[in-house]
């Protein structure tokens, strides 16, 4: 649709971003403010003007530093487009490919992040229907934001959202039926907690024949089997995500959020920057207690989990957002 060097409006574009079902991504400059910003071109031009701002108008409702930001939405030489915060960085997907299962306190970070975003969202009504690794933004300060709303739609009037949209292999077993509803994002969360505990998806994509087995959860394994690391509490989390039940399945991104946040603060041993848990007592060396009596009398930075701006050492409660820590 656009091309390297090709100026539309004020935009100059710089590169394509990539491409997905609804539309392109391009990363271009703002020339008034010499800006960098993300514009998305729908792949339906053709529809008329008030359905094609019905996604910006969506967006621009949420608000959230989880969430990649809408600046406005143009048409200019007949091309629709949307203008987004461009974020600096890379995908989770891209992390998980080529690190495997992440540290455990850094996935539960994400996990937070991700929480917080999807809750956001639900409270304003919007649903997202396609909640993956490969619409999630890492910074370079690893501040998560989600993305690609295209799938979205609100559910105040509708029961649940009666397409069948999603990206497989982490769709919901009710959205396969065009029945999705909250608590399928929330699947789709607990997919991606998985993936990044383990390094792996808890199941392929499933085929028909498959849907039957997925519906009474015969596909899916304990993700502590994978990975001996994960905490079992965490690994409960994950299962509870995964629930086939809608009526057994967290219902809100906010109830997952605070189970991982209790069970991290419960385990009685904190897992390391690896991810491991420290030894059994008699199996430390000298260079490992060394090591912690010095990490004891350092204390490490801290960082707000919803704002992600540096704490206080003692703090309890974030300065800059008010969110308990």
């Amino acid at each position: 649709m656009f091309f390297r060097g090709q100026t539309i409006g004020k935009y100059r574009i710089l590169s394509p971003l990539g491409s997905g079902g609804f539309g392109s991504v391009f990363l271009a400059e703002d020339t008034w403010i010499d800006k960098k910003v993300a514009l998305k071109v729908p792949h339906k031009q053709g529809l008329d003007f008030g359905d094609m701002v019905k996604e910006p108008r969506l967006l621009a409702s949420l608000n959230h530093p989880n969430i990649v930001a809408v600046l406005t939405a143009e048409k200019q030489d007949g091309v629709f487009f949307i203008v987004m915060e461009y974020v600096t960085g890379e995908t989770l997907e891209h992390i998980i490919m080529r690190e495997g299962a992440l540290d455990l306190n850094r996935a539960l970070d994400f996990t937070c992040q991700i929480c917080n975003a999807v809750d956001h969202a639900h409270r304003a009504g919007i649903l997202h229907r396609d909640i993956r690794p490969g619409n999630m933004l890492v910074s370079e300060t690893d501040m998560l934001k989600v993305s690609d709303f295209g799938t979205s739609r609100f559910l105040e009037i509708a029961a649940h959202g009666t397409t069948v949209i999603g990206s497989p292999p982490y769709m919901a077993p009710e959205q396969f039926h065009g029945k999705a509803v909250f608590a399928s994002d929330i699947y789709s969360v607990g997919v991606t907690m998985y993936q990044m505990l383990t390094g792996s998806l808890p199941y392929d994509t499933p085929a028909p024949a498959d849907i039957e087995r997925l519906m009474r959860g015969e596909l899916i394994t304990a993700p502590r089997l994978k990975n001996s690391k994960i905490p079992r509490a965490i690994s409960d989390i994950v299962l509870k995500a995964l629930d086939p039940d809608l009526t057994t399945r967290y219902q809100r991104a906010a109830d997952l959020l605070n189970d991982t946040l209790a069970a991290r603060e419960k385990s009685p041993r904190k897992a390391g920057r690896s991810g491991t848990l420290p030894s059994p007592p008699g199996a430390d060396s000298v260079a490992d207690i060394q090591s912690r009596l010095k990490a004891r009398e350092t204390p490490q930075r801290r960082f707000c989990w919803h704002c992600r701006k540096p704490l206080h050492a003692r703090a309890d409660r974030c300065p800059f957002c008010n969110e308990s820590q």
